[in-house]
């Protein structure tokens, strides 16, 4: 396995079921983060090299097993090409979306649990995983408000996200991966990138980044 990034060089992912506000909390947290003078990149998954580009573009054809290895060779070019080059520089990395969208959204698309695993076990761990969460109605409702779903959005359901992404909290717990959970209940976009600013101080301060 990759080692973990160097105290200070921090790989911040934010992850949660598809319509609770990944990509505008990702986006406000780099600004917080930016304002204090922290050098900071944003990126997502998958990634935009010109693989990651074909998957999002090939999603509706590729599915299962085909899928889930697409996307784990995305993610290991990304951390490759992008990530690790810039935690040894010195930035935060903050990315829309890791592995545990894979422990996810490859569920809902047939696969087990261990066999996604398989694809990501070598991967670089984050040095803190935020999970948002929001209550499955209200995500219901951001979904419906969209002009267009994915498949795997069309496939799955809030509520069975919001249970699987239970489960990849618990799985890469055990696996000895450092993760929060932020209740985006009630919040503004600020008010949680506010959030998400203090769990990334906390995991800044502490001796086990």
């Amino acid at each position: 396995m990759t080692r973990p990034p160097a105290r200070g060089h921090l790989f911040i992912v934010v992850e949660g079921p598809n319509g609770v506000g990944k990509t505008t909390s990702t986006r406000a947290l780099a600004d917080q983060l930016g304002a204090t003078g922290v050098r900071v990149m944003v990126t997502s998954e998958p990634s935009g090299t010109p693989f990651g580009r074909l998957i999002r573009s090939g999603e509706s054809d590729l599915t299962g097993r085909a899928l889930a290895l697409a996307v784990a060779a995305d993610r290991a070019d990304h951390i490759h090409r992008e990530i690790w080059p810039a935690l040894q520089a010195g930035l935060v990395v903050i990315s829309d979306r890791y592995v545990q969208s894979s422990l996810v959204l490859q569920r809902l698309d047939g696969l087990e649990l261990e066999e996604i695993w398989q694809y990501n076990a070598h991967v670089l761990p984050a040095s803190l995983s935020c999970y948002l969460h929001h209550e499955a109605g209200e995500l219901t409702q951001r979904l419906g408000r969209r002009t267009t779903l994915s498949r795997l959005e069309q496939v799955g359901s809030p509520e069975q996200e919001l249970a699987l992404y239970e489960e990849a909290f618990h799985f890469l717990e055990a696996h000895g991966w450092r993760q929060t959970r932020i209740d985006c209940r009630g919040l503004s976009p600020g008010e949680v990138a506010t959030e998400l600013l203090s769990q990334v101080q906390d995991a800044y301060d502490s001796d086990t980044v």
